[in-house]
């Protein structure tokens, strides 16, 4: 389905004007038979009641559009066109206003209150629960963000993880939207749900040996963790491939939440605390080790004091466990002598 633009139908105030107008002409000439009823023409008093009685008919085709929206139109089933643009519309008043996600609300921007706050939106809320609210048919050209809710997946090494998107979108074909699938935000949404699971199972949590992210075959560093702008890109792409049969258009899709299910939180959390004591002591280590270097050495430059290889090993096994030790040394001086 391609869209139509309607163009040249921004004449709303002249077609509201003329009706006006009629209306006046119809009430006068009733009141000018009234006054003389054997006077005047009868024909008079009949074409005033039926102007009076049909003349709101072209009211019906008054359309009033603020910037950013579009209603797209059909005319006893068939597609008529779509107007697009602020101003004040008039059409065929026997056209029906299409759009099959317009009670649809989903948790995105501009579509749960109908940008209704306070009062507006609780009165909104309970006329609508009544049934006395029709919703609007007119289709939003704006950006709107559609916060996905949490999933729960499986990452490549299968440690299942939370993760939540946020998508930035907007309807670029509106005949598209409407026609080409059977609601548009709905589709959205699934859509969104599928290719987040098609990604996110390509990647680890965290950066593992001997996995590959990029489909080259050869193993990289890629994971959700560390390569949240590489994945949102290819999150981005695959919705954007999903969806554009639907006239839609992504601009951006960004991770919002990234987590490990909470039944292996607590196991990865040691996991991540016993890799960074390791990497801690393994720091110390090396430290300690080039500190008791340059003390033997120094002493051997300075020649301070001569020991042998076995006061060298007492000396050495006594300054690491000083310098590796998680508490501080208690001293034991040596009153006597080295030997």
């Amino acid at each position: 389905m391609k869209e139509i633009v309607l163009n040249g139908k921004k004449n709303g105030m002249a077609v509201l004007l003329g009706v006006i107008a009629i209306y006046i002409l119809g009430v006068l000439g009733v009141l000018a038979f009234c006054a003389h009823p054997w006077g005047g023409r009868i024909v008079v008093l009949v074409l005033s009641i039926a102007v009076l009685a049909l003349g709101w008919i072209p009211l019906c085709g008054l359309k009033v559009l603020k910037p950013q929206e579009a209603l797209v139109l059909t005319l006893f089933g068939k597609y008529l066109g779509t107007l697009k643009g602020e101003g004040f519309y008039f059409v065929n008043p026997f056209c029906s206003a299409v759009n099959p996600a317009a009670k649809t609300r989903l948790n995105q921007s501009a579509d749960v209150d109908g940008g209704k706050t306070g009062i507006q939106a609780a009165l909104s809320a309970a006329s609508q629960a009544t049934g006395m609210e029709a919703a609007s048919k007119k289709i939003s050209l704006k950006i709107m963000t559609l916060n996905n809710a949490r999933q729960k997946i499986n990452d490549c090494l299968g440690n299942p993880i939370e993760i939540g998107i946020a998508v930035m979108w907007r309807v670029t074909d509106t005949a598209a939207a409407v026609f080409n699938v059977d609601n548009y935000k709905e589709y959205l949404s699934l859509q969104c749900d599928a290719a987040l699971r098609n990604i996110v199972r390509i990647y680890p949590y965290d950066v593992a040996p001997n996995v590959d992210t990029t489909g080259d075959g050869q193993a990289d560093e890629g994971s959700l963790r560390g390569s949240s702008e590489v994945v949102a890109g290819r999150i981005r792409d695959e919705i954007q491939a999903r969806v554009a049969e639907a006239g839609l258009e992504i601009l951006e899709a960004r991770i919002t939440y990234l987590a490990y299910a909470p039944e292996i939180a607590a196991v990865m959390l040691q996991r991540q605390q016993a890799s960074a004591i390791i990497d801690a002591r393994k720091m110390i280590v090396e430290g300690a080790v080039g500190m008791v270097e340059m003390a033997l050495d120094r002493l051997s430059e300075n020649k301070t004091v001569e020991l042998d290889e076995e006061r060298k090993a007492a000396m050495v096994s006594n300054l690491l466990v000083v310098l590796c030790g998680n508490r501080d040394a208690q001293p034991v001086v040596n009153s006597g002598s080295l030997y």
